[in-house]
């Protein structure tokens, strides 16, 4: 069951992308010569207003060919010869997507889970913040200039800050914000640094809220993204922060099989609930990191060919197929490359681990 619910969603996830570019590509009368649900072999087709649809044997994804899309067309519905906005509009559109299903998930965590506002509920004795003066109720701001919303933008400022460094907190307490200065002290039994405070979250106040926080959520795992590629493009991650299908698909069964144990003294109800809501959980994580990884300025990705419309846009005229085919080659060879090294990496870890 593991293995049905991970291709599930690895499936779902792709699968809305593409139907994103799908959708923008028919507004804007962009030809769509395929749009496919699944890959590998067609077990079903049809064709209606020139597109070919397909159900193909594998069901990871799928894709929407149209024309005109890393080649020469001449028709006039064909994506190369559409304006600046409609192409920017049909290459954003599947990051958007992803963007949207994260949203949607984070609807449903925030209804079943509780929500995060960075409220303090306990003080640790003897910690940094009991010694800064911070008390339960009060509500963090900033870190160093930097707004937050959740509560956990405090832990990926900690994983991502030195714990040496100083801190600078922007909290309110009773409708009022003050500063203070702190650094994380260090546990003498684990060996990690905290900031002494503790926040359970809570149960939300409604459907407005949880809209609201689904927003946030969508934000905060965005912020994640970015600063994880951050980290692998200044140095400061490793080869093990890389993750492909096959480590994802582990680290999904580990989730899932965790929440099974958590779960096995309640109803077959609760446990399914448990179980389902950690893989929406996860969902959520990837909807959002897929959107942020294909709006990368790489060719190939969905960001190089914004890159290149933007490029066009500023200087009033369009790469040359031919250097632009060039640039797309090189960045798909590099990009196989890539998939190679993480799944060997991820094949090492898996088997390692």
């Amino acid at each position: 069951m593991n293995i049905i619910a991970i291709i599930i969603v690895f499936g779902v996830i792709v699968f809305v992308h593409e139907f994103g570019h799908f959708i923008f590509a028919k507004m804007n009368r962009i030809k769509v010569n395929e749009f496919s649900i699944g890959m590998g072999p067609s077990v079903a087709s049809w064709t209606k207003k020139d597109t070919l649809y397909s159900v193909r044997a594998l069901p990871i994804g799928g894709y929407c060919l149209m024309e005109g899309l890393g080649e020469e067309s001449k028709s006039r519905n064909g994506y190369n010869n559409k304006s600046v906005l409609a192409r920017l509009m049909v290459s954003f559109a599947g990051p958007l997507f992803n963007f949207v299903l994260a949203f949607l998930l984070s609807i449903i965590i925030c209804h079943f889970y509780t929500i995060d506002p960075p409220v303090i509920d306990e003080i640790m004795e003897d910690s940094a913040a009991e010694a800064a003066g911070l008390e339960a109720g009060d509500e963090i701001v900033s870190l160093d200039g930097d707004r937050i919303y959740n509560y956990r933008e405090i832990t990926l400022y900690s994983m991502l800050n030195a714990p040496e460094k100083p801190v600078d907190i922007t909290y309110r307490r009773d409708g009022k914000e003050y500063n203070v200065s702190l650094t994380r002290k260090k546990d003498a039994k684990s060996g990690n640094f905290y900031f002494g405070f503790i926040s359970r979250g809570r149960v939300s106040k409604g459907i407005g809220e949880e809209l609201y926080y689904s927003v946030l959520e969508v934000r905060f795992q965005i912020k994640a993204a970015v600063s994880s590629v951050k980290m692998l493009v200044t140095g400061h991650g490793s080869k093990d922060d890389l993750m492909g299908p096959v480590g994802i698909g582990k680290t999904m069964n580990t989730i899932m099989e965790e929440a099974k144990e958590q779960t096995k003294d309640e109803s077959a109800w609760d446990q399914f609930l448990t179980v389902f809501l950690n893989v929406i959980n996860f969902a959520v994580l990837l909807s959002a990191n897929l959107g942020v990884m294909n709006l990368l300025p790489i060719p190939a990705l969905d960001g190089g060919r914004i890159l290149f419309v933007l490029i066009e846009a500023i200087s009033g005229k369009k790469v040359p197929p031919d250097k632009e085919a060039i640039v797309n080659g090189i960045g798909v060879a590099l990009l196989m490359l890539l998939m190679i090294f993480v799944f060997f990496n991820d094949l090492g870890n898996v088997l390692h681990g």
